[in-house]
C-alpha cells in the first residue's frame, strides 16, 4: 500500500479531491450567470443555463442586465466570500460577485407569471425586508405584528411599496447564512426602472424579461447564480464548476 504521507503526497491528494469544493454544487441543475465587463461595469448579460448528465446547456439567449450602480464587489454565497479584494459593503452601490443560491420569489401578485413552480410569497402590508446592520433581523424577512401600529423603522424597510420594480422580487442569498452585520443586505433580481437606471446592488431587467426567468425557475433544480467580471469568470470557470467562458460549449465536470 502507498503511503502518501511520507511521500508527501496527501496535501496534493486533497486539493484535488476538493477542487470544486467551492462554486457551484453538484445538486444545481439550473444556474443564472451574470457576466460584467469589469468590476465598475454597471451593465451586463445574464444568461440561462440547464445541467443534464454533467453538462451545461444554455437555454435562450443573453438578457441585458444592470448591477450595482458602482459595478461589483467579492459576496458571500457558496463562493467568493475567501478571495481577496474589495468586499461587498452595505450601501456602497455595488452588486455582490461570486456564487449564491436562490431564495424565494416575493410578490405584489396573488400567483407567479404563467408556467411558474417556484415557492413564493405574496407580499403583505406587515412585510420587511430588515436592511439595518445594528438589527438582529439584518438581512432578513420580517413580519410584524401590528401594520397598523407599526415600529419606527418599518417605513423605511417595508416590502410593499406599490412599486413596479418589485412586483417580483427573486432572493439571491447573499450573506445569509449566516449575515454579517454591514456585509449587504437584500440582494434580489427585480425589475429595472429604465435602460439607464442602475440599482443600488441588485441585478435588474426588462420586466418580459424577468417574466421568463421566474417561470423558467424550478424547485427541484436547486437553481443558483453566479455573476462575475469577464477576467475573473475566465481564471475560475473551471474549478468553480461553471460553464465555459464561450456559453455555448458544453462543459463536463
Amino acid at each position: 500500500m502507498i503511503d502518501f504521507l511520507r511521500l508527501g503526497l496527501l496535501p496534493l491528494l486533497f486539493l484535488a479531491s476538493s477542487v470544486h469544493a467551492a462554486g457551484v454544487p453538484d445538486d444545481c441543475g439550473q444556474l443564472l450567470v451574470g457576466f460584467a465587463p469589469d468590476w465598475n461595469s454597471m451593465r451586463g448579460e445574464l444568461r440561462r443555463f440547464q445541467r443534464k448528465a454533467g453538462t451545461w446547456k444554455q437555454g435562450g439567449p443573453a438578457i441585458p442586465v444592470l448591477f450595482g450602480k458602482n459595478g461589483l464587489a467579492w459576496g458571500s454565497g457558496l463562493a467568493g466570500q475567501s478571495e481577496p479584494g474589495l468586499r461587498k459593503k452595505e450601501r456602497d452601490g455595488r452588486a455582490p460577485a461570486g456564487v449564491f443560491r436562490i431564495g424565494r420569489i416575493y410578490t405584489y401578485d396573488s400567483r407567479l407569471p404563467g408556467g411558474s413552480s417556484f415557492p413564493s410569497h405574496q407580499v403583505t402590508v406587515a412585510d420587511a425586508w430588515v436592511d439595518d446592520p445594528g438589527s438582529p433581523d439584518y438581512n432578513r424577512f420580517v413580519t410584524i405584528s401590528d401594520p397598523a401600529n407599526p415600529p419606527p423603522w418599518f417605513e423605511k424597510q417595508k416590502m410593499r411599496h406599490n412599486d413596479f420594480a418589485y412586483r417580483w422580487l427573486v432572493e439571491i442569498r447573499h450573506n445569509s447564512d449566516p449575515a454579517v452585520p454591514g456585509d449587504g443586505s437584500a440582494i434580489f433580481f427585480h425589475i429595472r426602472r429604465g435602460v439607464s437606471r442602475p440599482p443600488a446592488g441588485c441585478t435588474t431587467m426588462a420586466e418580459q424579461d424577468l417574466a421568463g426567468v421566474i417561470s423558467w425557475l424550478r424547485e427541484a433544480g436547486h437553481p443558483c447564480y453566479a455573476l462575475l467580471p469577464a477576467a475573473e469568470y475566465e481564471k475560475k470557470w473551471q474549478t468553480w464548476n461553471l460553464p465555459p467562458p464561450s456559453g455555448t460549449d458544453a462543459a463536463k465536470h
